[in-house]
């Protein structure tokens, strides 16, 4: 018995040796198959290096007038739309005076009395006219009563006047210029009319800003108007030139210069942003509307055609900074090199190094293996 278990134990261990031996030349044979790993290289260049930060924004008119009437009313009848053309002087709109009840009994009260006394004094001229010429009273009697004449006669005219601005807003002296003429004040283009024929306006005083009847600018004057994050505000200046992108307008930049930088941030979203204001050149033909979205490119610093290294093919340890030089077949020797300015795909590099070197392109998947 003891027999039969040890030569069933001698060709379990014999079994178990021989299949560790069969694995492990096949392990070796596969292992041979495996090809070798080969490391792409590429070249060191010259580049222009440019770091740039971007500020969202719009494209709006450097200024916008408000067009406000000058007497409160209704609104009569407007003579324009958005996108017309307006010179300055020309009529926007006109306005119904709706007088106010207790100014109006007071210009008519004011005008009975003085046609009362313009009537008195008219008797009293023409009586005094004939003593006069009768050399009846002296001229210096006559000449006063000429003088209450004609203030009485100027008095009826300012009363009459005064009865008709109250009623309907316009004097016979001013004609055209009437207040109820709402006219253009700057010349540009209609953005926005806010009213419409029967609405009520109110005329700006110290207690109302007034109703805006049109808004008009000029918009071959445009700018730039945008923000920047608190960590960029300090890299730019005014005078810097902006390279600008409007959304809506493809395959187009226009040149701007930064004018304004705010000296206060607002809080948006957690974040300080300060506000910045750039003149826009803009191209002849071209017609840029109010509002369009754009984003500003701003030039920080820049460095033209200096030796460059992608990014991708550094390695780094610590603070120290390394490429990897092919010296021979797939053969790699490390060496440190000081980098200038980055863009985020190029960096200067400040170590010499001769472009006719092969430099290790990083395999990141055989790396993470």
């Amino acid at each position: 018995m003891k027999t039969v278990i040890k030569r069933i134990l001698k060709y379990t261990l014999f079994t178990g040796f021989l299949a560790l031996l069969v694995y492990t030349f096949y392990y070796l044979y596969q292992k041979n198959l495996e090809p070798d790993v080969v490391y792409e290289t590429t070249k060191i260049s010259y580049q222009n290096i440019v770091k740039q930060t971007v500020a969202t924004g719009s494209v709006v008119p450097r200024q916008e007038i408000e067009i406000k009437p000058q007497v409160s009313g209704i609104i009569d009848k407007i003579y324009v739309e958005e996108g017309d053309r307006v010179k300055v002087g020309d009529l926007i709109a006109k306005v119904k005076v709706i007088p106010d009840m207790i100014s109006l009994n007071n210009a008519e009260n004011r005008l009975s009395r003085a046609e009362i006394s313009f009537e008195n004094e008219q008797l009293n001229y023409k009586r005094n006219k004939d003593l006069y010429e009768n050399e009846v009273i002296a001229i210096a009697v006559f000449q006063e009563s000429e003088l209450a004449y004609k203030s009485a006669k100027q008095e009826l005219e300012a009363a009459k006047d005064n009865l008709l601005i109250v009623k309907e807003g316009m004097s016979v002296k001013v004609g055209a210029s009437s207040n109820t003429m709402i006219r253009a004040t700057k010349a540009g283009i209609i953005l926005d009319v806010q009213v419409e024929e029967g609405n009520s306006v109110i005329e700006a005083n110290n207690f109302n800003d007034g109703t805006t009847i049109a808004i008009v600018a000029d918009l071959s004057d445009m700018i730039f108007q945008g923000k920047v994050d608190e960590s960029e505000i300090g890299k730019i200046k005014v005078g810097m030139e902006i390279l600008l992108r409007i959304g809506a307008i493809q395959d187009e930049t226009y040149n701007a210069k930064l004018e304004f930088i705010s000296p206060k941030g607002v809080e948006d979203n957690g974040a300080i942003q300060f506000e910045i204001r750039a003149a826009l050149d803009l191209k002849e033909g071209n017609f840029v509307r109010a509002g369009y979205s754009a984003n500003a490119e701003i030039v920080l610093d820049r460095r033209d055609s200096v030796l460059a290294i992608k990014e991708s093919l550094l390695s780094f340890s610590g603070d120290t900074v390394f490429v990897e030089i092919e010296e021979g077949n797939q053969t790699f020797k490390k060496k440190e090199v000081k980098l200038g300015l980055s863009d985020g795909i190029y960096a200067e590099l400040l170590t010499e190094l001769d472009t006719s070197m092969r430099i290790k392109v990083p395999n990141l998947k055989l790396e993470e293996e």
